[in-house]
């Protein structure tokens, strides 16, 4: 396996690769790499100090918890195993030196799409059985470059894409995939919920539920599937250490009646309830506000009124009242001289809401051009605004979550710093409130009704940044809901248990991108369709389109005989024909056929020893 990059993913994409699956990996960073990662740390070590600050000002806490793990940075250096090279660009000449002619894989992790591309179609021509897993932030171009790609294998070799290469199972295919994508549905959860998560890939939505515990070790729905069993105790004590159980079976729920459950639930996802564009009132609302919507309702009512009275003072027929007294408003009539006493005072009237009527007329003018002209600027937080979620930052991960988060259909107040950032567009498109300025300064926080808000999700890329921010949140709101992006995992974790000791009753939450995307990756370049990964505290678990020929612990089983507790479950089959989908009531009896292609959830190692592959990697 080679992986090419110049961040922290492709640090912990080696990792994996080499500590879950036992590959012979081949790591190529730039030169500067290793003088690059180091500031790392010391972010990890400058955010420590702002984090001694609240442990002193917790009662009872020392200032340990993050300092001393904030300078080892395991991503930093290459793990055990992993042949580490050095080069300036992906060339022809560098890919070569990294063996990619003999490769079985190669992952192209990049910061920048143009350089991933060129290389990808550098190491398809040098060759074109090789596999190709590239991180790209387009999704459109990156389909495209898939089919590309993939045509280009299949001409070369004569096999097709999705052929063997060589006999072992692995296969000249392309897959694109985008770390932002991979963990914004993770990160909208975790702030909406706290522990629930939801993956939505290709038309499939399933929803990770975290149910409490029910003491007698049943439950009364276990939706489609219980996926993990959390830790003994949510405080901090020896309990913490221990982590969940994933993939439990049977015996082991009924045996952890004490302990809170994941559960698998599947949801129909039919998009947000946007208006349906019927009639004029939903373009009526947009262009007029509340107040003025009301002034020309009363305006209406009023001359309706006025014409009713005209119709049973005069006795002429109602449609003509209705004339007359509209010629009255506009004073385009004659006056009523010689009329009767209630015309007369009926015409006056009209007049008189005549005259009422310019300045509304003249306000509603007013307010559509400024509709017209603020369509393309962006918003500001409503002042009644409450129960939203504060996103900071909105680069590449805070795109897609603010996507998410209104796919979902949830109120957001995004806060940014910088005025060019690449999702302010995205923000004006979807009509989000955006606070420009610096996050760390004082008031910003405050203009997005951080006191009012629901939750606080910090994933800006400079942890210092979102670890300050959650600090000031919680001054302001000790029970805010905050999800804080850090880089170093270690560190993550001292955030999170100092965090959670200094406001015990508060949901605190720390997400690393790189940690979230590497499984994604490192199942990608082993052949497998992943589909998307659930964080369970801290451990992932994956799900996986895998089909059934070829691995015997799935052929001609039936789907409990399949079942291997802690490792993979088969959730679902997919079903072809003139509706196709996936059929998710698989009775336990059901016989696995070699043409069967199903959906499950695995470990890392689990889905490792599904492939056969863990032999060298050990335990």
């Amino acid at each position: 396996m080679v992986v090419c990059g110049d961040d922290g993913l492709a640090h912990r994409l080696a990792a994996e690769l080499r500590g879950v699956y036992g590959e012979q990996v081949t790591l190529v960073v730039p030169a500067s790499e290793r003088s690059v990662r180091p500031p790392v740390v010391v972010r990890a070590r400058a955010a420590s100090a702002l984090l001694d600050r609240v442990v002193t000002a917790a009662a009872g806490l020392t200032g340990n918890g993050g300092g001393g793990n904030a300078g080892t940075v395991p991503a930093a250096e290459p793990p055990g195993g992993v042949r580490l090279m050095e080069a300036a660009e992906p060339t022809e000449a560098a890919l070569a030196e990294a063996g990619v002619e003999r490769a079985h894989a190669l992952a192209l992790v990049y910061d920048d799409d143009e350089t991933n591309i060129r290389a990808a179609l550098t190491a398809r021509r040098l060759n074109p059985r090789l596999r190709l897993v590239l991180r790209l932030y387009n999704r459109r171009l990156g389909q495209h470059i898939e089919e590309l790609l993939d045509q280009a294998a299949a001409l070369a070799s004569g096999e097709g894409a999705g052929g063997s290469a060589d006999g072992t199972g692995f296969d000249a295919s392309t897959t694109v995939l985008s770390d932002a994508d991979t963990a914004a549905p993770a990160l909208a959860a975790t702030a909406l919920t706290g522990t629930s998560k939801v993956l939505q890939t290709g038309g499939l939505l399933l929803r990770a539920v975290e149910r409490p515990p029910s003491g007698d070790g049943t439950s009364a729905d276990p939706g489609l599937a219980t996926l993990a069993l959390l830790s003994p105790t949510d405080s901090a004590g020896p309990g913490v250490d221990q982590g969940p159980t994933l993939l439990p079976d049977a015996a082991a729920v009924r045996a952890g009646g004490g302990r809170a459950t994941v559960v698998l639930e599947q949801v129909s996802y039919a998009g947000p309830s946007l208006p349906d564009g019927r009639g004029v009132m939903p373009w009526f609302a947009s262009l007029f506000s509340r107040r003025l919507r009301w002034s020309l309702a009363g305006m209406v009512g009023c001359v309706l009124a006025l014409a009713v009275a005209l119709w049973l003072v005069t006795g002429i027929h109602p449609l003509r009242a209705f004339y007359l007294t509209l010629l009255d408003l506009f004073a385009i009539d004659d006056p009523a001289i010689g009329e009767s006493v209630g015309r007369q005072i009926l015409q006056l009237l009209s007049g008189l809401a005549g005259l009422l009527l310019l300045p509304v007329l003249l306000a509603a003018v007013l307010e559509a051009l400024g509709t017209f002209r603020t369509a393309s600027s962006l918003r500001k937080p409503p002042r009644g605004l409450g129960g939203h979620v504060v996103l900071l930052g909105l680069g590449k991960i805070g795109t897609r979550v603010l996507t998410r988060l209104r796919e979902l259909n949830i109120p957001v107040v995004c806060v940014e710093s910088d005025p060019e950032a690449r999702g302010l567009a995205t923000a004006r498109r979807l009509r989000v409130p955006v606070v420009l300025g610096d996050v760390t300064q004082e008031g910003v926080l405050e203009a997005a009704k951080i006191h009012r808000a629901h939750a606080l999700l910090a994933v800006t890329s400079a942890d210092t940044t979102n670890l300050e921010a959650v600090l000031y949140a919680r001054a302001v709101r000790p029970d805010l809901r905050v999800v804080l992006r850090l880089y170093d995992d270690d560190f993550a974790t001292a955030v999170y248990r100092t965090l959670r000791a200094a406001h015990p009753r508060a949901s605190t939450r720390s997400r690393s991108v790189s940690h979230l995307a590497a499984p994604a990756f490192a199942g990608a370049m082993m052949g497998r369709q992943i589909l998307g990964a659930f964080p369970v505290e801290r451990r992932v678990l994956l799900f996986a389109a895998v089909d059934v020929g070829g691995h015997p612990q799935l052929e001609g089983r039936t789907v409990g005989e399949a079942f291997r507790a802690g490792s993979w479950r088969v959730l679902a089959r997919e079903e072809s024909g003139d509706a196709p989908g996936l059929a998710w009531d698989l009775p336990d009896t059901y016989v696995l056929q070699a043409a069967d292609r199903v959906v499950l959830a695995a470990t890392r190692r689990g889905l490792a020893e599904l492939l056969g592959r863990r032999g060298r990697a050990g335990t």
